[in-house]
């Protein structure tokens, strides 16, 4: 699989207008190679570097297989991040330059979660389930 994105490159600078300081609305996501089988799909962006730890951004699962999700959508059932919503929470350093990271996974089955769960619930009820998945990493620092 392949997750890429037309606003930004791998390992580049997110736009603005992706951010606390801009719309604080999600980046257009193209996705690739998706497996043949795969049912549905989820998507986690996070901070991993954060300097509180790790730090969930958008969290999103029960895709319908797709292979673009646009621009401020919401593809399927959200979970909680750590901004306590249930939408996409764009990147907002404190300080310093972070690293986003978008991570797509296919998988062979339709969770039926219910919405509002954290990460860790999502990972723990999709590993026996994943097929294939992509990382796009992003860069942001405040201005």
């Amino acid at each position: 699989m392949k997750l890429s994105s037309p606003e930004f490159e791998h390992n580049g600078l997110i736009p603005k207008k992706f951010t606390c300081q801009g719309q604080d609305i999600s980046p257009t996501l193209v996705i690739e190679d998706i497996p043949e089988n795969a049912q549905r799909l989820a998507l986690i962006v996070d901070d991993p570097y954060a300097p509180m730890g790790n730090w969930d951004h958008w969290i999103v699962f029960d895709i319908p297989v797709i292979s673009r999700i646009e621009e401020d959508s919401i593809p399927g059932k959200q979970g909680i991040n750590d901004f306590r919503r249930k939408d996409y929470g764009g990147p907002c350093p404190p300080s310093g330059t972070h690293r986003y990271f978008f991570k797509i996974y296919a998988l062979d089955t339709k969770l039926n979660l219910a919405e509002g769960i954290n990460k860790s619930a999502l990972e723990k009820a999709m590993q026996p389930h994943i097929l294939d998945k992509a990382q796009l990493i992003g860069l942001y620092k405040k201005h």
